[in-house]
């Protein structure tokens, strides 16, 4: 199950699914803008054991069956990886 604006460490996200440990960011135009401050959060973030999926505003509006598969996908993969340590 996704959380919709979870705050992390004083970061809100966009979803987490915290059974995954997967946090997923939909990425508008400002994200090009401070890249660096991405990369320190999700630094943080990973920290905490979350990986982070970052997916652009704009292939949500033009492609959301592959979003949805892409999220699908790196659920599946992070679980198998839980059940398998």
């Amino acid at each position: 199950m996704f959380i919709r604006q979870q705050i992390i460490d004083g970061f809100m996200v966009d979803f987490c699914c915290h059974a995954a440990g997967l946090v997923v960011e939909i990425d508008g135009d400002i994200h090009q803008q401070q890249v660096e401050y991405d990369k320190e959060r999700d630094r943080i973030l990973a920290a905490r054991g979350l990986r982070v999926l970052r997916i652009p505003n704009r292939e949500v509006l033009e492609n959301l069956p592959d979003v949805l598969n892409r999220i699908a996908t790196a659920c599946r993969s992070l679980v198998d990886a839980g059940e398998a340590e």
